[in-house]
């Protein structure tokens, strides 16, 4: 029975033991030869728009955020194009009128956030 288990899974476990020792090695490469001094670059403000603070209770802009949501909102509705233009052959003329229904929903909803200024930045 363990002969049995070796011969099915021993490929299994020597691709989990070089993995691993794989993902140790390089943590301790990366530990060893990366530099210990941080560069005031790295230290600088980064993707967020914001300077480093030390009170988490400062008050920031929060368009900032309004935006970032705006668009993972419009990212993933527009993620649903790709399946449906894949499938739009076999849906037919009903799946092509309710996609473009959902298209000018969705330009609605975006002219709707342009008119309001939620894009502006000021």
């Amino acid at each position: 029975m363990a002969i049995d288990f070796l011969k099915d899974y021993l490929p299994i476990i020597i691709f989990l033991i070089i993995a691993l020792g794989l993902s140790v090695a390089f943590v301790f490469l990366n530990f060893i030869f990366s530099p210990k001094k941080p560069d005031p670059e790295k230290l600088s403000a980064y993707e967020c728009g914001f300077e480093p603070f030390n009170d988490s209770r400062m008050e920031f802009d929060v368009r900032f955020y309004l935006v970032a949501i705006l668009f993972i909102i419009f990212d993933l509705e527009i993620a649903f194009l790709f399946p449906w233009a894949i499938s739009l052959g076999k849906i037919g003329l009903f799946g092509f009128v309710s996609m473009m229904i959902f298209l000018f929903i969705l330009t609605i909803g975006f002219v709707y956030e342009w008119k309001k200024g939620a894009l502006d930045w000021e």
